[in-house]
């Protein structure tokens, strides 16, 4: 009888030396791909935080320039509230039923008729609101709830927008040219129409041409240095408005 003889195989796996190595060096790499995916998602973030702080801002100024420039409809004057009105709020008052045929009579000094910015949206204040986290754009209706208590929320305050750093207004009786000036987050330079001889500022109650100014910002994220640093932010948009109620050569705007 033949014996048959089996050959053994031996088979060697990783050494736990080896075995640290590649666990550190896995450890390693996923840290570093943290890091980064942490840092994207942070500047996503703000970005998405930066466009919608500037559209809200956007949509706020698109608004009170359209209101604002029909300041003083069938009203005499400017339609500017000059003790209600200074170079960090605006009230305007108009009386928009112009083609009403009883506001019609207002022109010619009929009695029994109302002449006066009475119903919603004639007697407007946009101002900004300091709260504790952030400064709010406000546009307060005085007609609103007009007759009766407020409601709860008032409905006579509507945020236009939020995370604002300021809100200027600038009173001038012609159009005007103008630089930004992002240390004081303020337009300045004022200049007439020949882009050189300085602009006079006007009361409100005598202006014929408004400027406005809102400023967006955002804080920094973290500290400089740091993963995921964000640096501060700031962005201007400017408004001109014409008030066209109270303009004797509107061509010339």
């Amino acid at each position: 009888m033949q014996e048959r003889s089996s050959s053994v195989s031996s088979e060697t796996g990783f050494s736990l030396i080896e075995l640290m190595i590649a666990l550190t060096v896995t450890l390693v790499v996923m840290g570093i791909a943290t890091t980064l995916l942490a840092r994207s998602l942070g500047t996503r973030t703000r970005e998405n935080q930066r466009t919608d702080a500037i559209a809200d801002a956007q949509r706020g100024l698109n608004i009170m320039s359209r209101e604002i420039a029909n300041a003083g409809f069938n009203m005499s004057g400017n339609g500017i509230v000059a003790g209600d009105s200074n170079s960090t709020s605006i009230r305007i008052r108009s009386n928009l039923n112009r083609y009403d045929g009883a506001a019609m009579d207002c022109l010619t000094g009929s009695t029994n008729v109302r002449c006066t910015a009475e119903e919603v949206g004639e007697d407007l204040k946009y101002f900004v609101n300091v709260a504790a986290e952030t400064n709010y754009l406000v546009r307060y209706d005085d007609n609103e709830d007009a007759g009766s208590p407020p409601t709860t929320p008032d409905l006579r305050k509507t945020v236009l927008a939020n995370r604002l750093d300021s809100f200027r207004v600038h009173y001038y009786n012609q159009t005007v040219t103008y630089d930004t000036d992002t240390a004081t987050l303020d337009i300045t330079n004022f200049r007439y129409a020949d882009n050189v001889t300085a602009a006079v500022e006007v009361t409100p109650d005598s202006a014929r041409y408004i400027v406005l100014c809102l400023a967006v910002g955002l804080d920094a994220m973290g500290t400089p240095g740091s993963p995921g640093y964000q640096p501060a932010t700031r962005v201007m948009l400017t408004s001109d408005v014409a008030l066209r109620n109270n303009s004797s050569d509107l061509i010339s705007y």
